[in-house]
């Protein structure tokens, strides 16, 4: 089943082109690596299908599910089954993870038409998805993201992601600033998540992500074209020869 088809997609911003004709399928079972340089427009296309306001879309389409997403707000991207973990999580001072979660968690069971989750019932739940990421239930109390190390930050994430159960989960640069047993933690989490039904796209630089999330497919953004796709060799030869042989192979 297909989850995501973006085809022939523009992105601006400030009236500076940065994505310039995406084409991309995602169906249901898969995991999607996207890699390239700095600038390549990555972020930019994570951000555009979640709905980030500060890009506008000048030409193609993004569905979900057949759906035009690109009609929608962010707010109905999360709802119908969109997530995004950012590169960068933000802090959200004054709002413990209890309480954002509890709000998230029933927003999303309320436009499924499913009853709010009871406060015993969501408890139980947030103790079985923190422990996806090895959480301490201290973290419980804490304020969204205040004072969490970037490894903390990015478990958050996830932890979030598990409580949600998205159809698509888009993680941008989820390896970033992760020493080896944070990426461990976090890599086997979004592994446990994984079903036939939902797919993940992986935004990175390196190749040491991908030893423990393995794509289906791997695809090179290069000025804000995809110019290749393969499976997860592709990945190693990027480890030993960089973006450069690529381009130069395309003349």
């Amino acid at each position: 089943m297909n989850i995501l088809s973006v085809k022939n997609l523009h992105a601006c911003v400030d009236d500076r082109e940065i994505l310039r004709g995406i084409n991309l399928e995602v169906n249901a079972g898969e995991v999607h690596a996207i890699m390239g340089p700095n600038g390549s427009g990555k972020s930019t296309l994570s951000s555009v299908i979640a709905g980030r306001d500060s890009y506008t879309v000048t030409e193609g389409s993004v569905t979900l599910y057949g759906k035009d997403l690109l009609a929608m707000t962010p707010e109905q991207r999360s709802w119908e089954g969109v997530f995004l973990g950012f590169q960068y999580p933000v802090e959200i001072p004054g709002v413990n993870n209890v309480n954002f979660m509890r709000a998230a968690v029933n927003e999303h069971r309320k436009f499924k038409g499913l009853p709010a989750l009871s406060a015993g019932e969501f408890l139980k739940l947030m103790k079985e998805k923190m422990a996806y990421v090895e959480m301490d239930p201290s973290f419980a109390s804490r304020g969204v993201n205040v004072g969490f190390s970037g490894g903390e930050k990015k478990r958050n994430e996830i932890f979030q992601m598990a409580m949600i159960e998205p159809s698509l989960a888009i993680l941008d640069e989820t390896d970033s600033g992760l020493d080896v047993d944070a990426l461990r933690i976090v890599a086997a989490g979004v592994n446990r998540l994984r079903t036939k039904e939902n797919a993940t796209i992986v935004i990175t630089h390196y190749q040491r992500l991908l030893d423990y999330i393995v794509p289906d497919v791997i695809h090179i953004l290069y000025k804000g074209q995809i110019i290749l796709s393969d499976d997860k060799s592709l990945a190693l030869k990027i480890e030993e020869k960089g973006y450069d042989w690529i381009v130069n192979d395309r003349g």
